[in-house]
């Protein structure tokens, strides 16, 4: 099987984010109670339900994930929406994060499962992504929200 049949028609991807980038989301650039409201907005106009599966979390029903682009000759990140996901889309979404935290085979088994992979095609396209990420993570330079004043050094 050749990579884009892989990556063809996925109904679920991963999002690789920069990793200059980590943990400078909406989130941290907003209050406490801005993003709670964001949060909340995004959560019931899904009725508490994922936007992907229609599914919800045993814990909490939905989380609500950042829509990124990356420009990487501009070196900006553009907030494109916001959306609701089952904590486990979620978890498939950051996989690199699924991976610090000690939970990326079953993000990887999610991944698998969603788009009827064998586990070897899933590990595959993680692999893939990776490497396309690791490629891009050697750039230099500084990361600026389009729109916005914040930086992050690259």
């Amino acid at each position: 099987m050749q990579p884009q049949e892989l990556t063809g028609a996925n109904r679920l991807t991963i999002e690789l984010v920069p990793q200059t980038c980590w943990f400078s989301n909406v989130r941290s650039e907003v209050s406490a109670a801005d993003w709670d409201r964001l949060r909340k907005l995004t959560s019931d106009a899904a009725e508490d339900r994922c936007e992907v599966c229609g599914g919800r979390g045993p814990r909490w029903p939905v989380e609500c994930h950042e829509i990124w682009e990356y420009d990487d000759e501009q070196h900006t990140q553009t907030l494109l929406g916001l959306t609701a996901l089952c904590p486990a889309y979620h978890g498939v979404k950051h996989m690199g994060l699924a991976n610090m935290k000690g939970r990326g085979d079953i993000a990887a088994r999610h991944l698998a499962k969603v788009n009827g992979w064998t586990a070897q095609e899933a590990e595959r396209y993680i692999a893939e992504q990776f490497a396309v990420w690791e490629g891009e993570a050697s750039t230099s330079g500084r990361w600026i929200w389009a729109g916005s004043n914040s930086t992050a050094s690259r």
